[in-house]
């Protein structure tokens, strides 16, 4: 049974997407990121305002152990940062789906390469 939430959508980057509410989703990174990365520390965000566009990088996650790019998982603009993982990047590990999600963004491009969580579970278990 898979961890990931099944009304997401993933990156092959280890980024999560909400479906559009009103045309905006939601963005955070996955368990399996944030495992990976070990505890966060610092989070770098696109500002709300700036546009992002799919695959490319538009952030940083600094961990105990390493710092590692954020990638849009979908082009578009920032409409809101979540400020309380600003404040409090362990909330990237505590609460990845939830808590810890990191922007929402105005889709403007949905036709990025995302994946169904049972295709994310197949392509983190290769």
């Amino acid at each position: 049974m898979s961890i990931n939430p099944e009304h997401l959508r993933y990156s092959k980057e280890h980024e999560w997407v909400s479906p559009a509410d009103g045309g905006v989703s939601t963005v955070g990174i996955t368990s399996h990121a944030a495992d990976a990365l070990g505890d966060v520390v610092f989070v770098q965000l696109p500002e709300a305002g700036s546009t992002v566009t799919a695959g490319e990088t538009c952030g940083e996650l600094e961990s105990t152990k390493s710092v590692s790019e954020l990638y849009a998982p979908v082009s578009g603009e920032v409409t809101e940062v979540n400020q309380d993982v600003a404040d409090d990047p362990s909330l990237v590990n505590s609460a990845p789906f939830e808590g810890g999600w990191l922007f929402k963004v105005r889709v403007a491009d949905e036709d990025a390469e995302l994946l169904t969580a049972a295709e994310y579970d197949d392509f983190t278990a290769a």
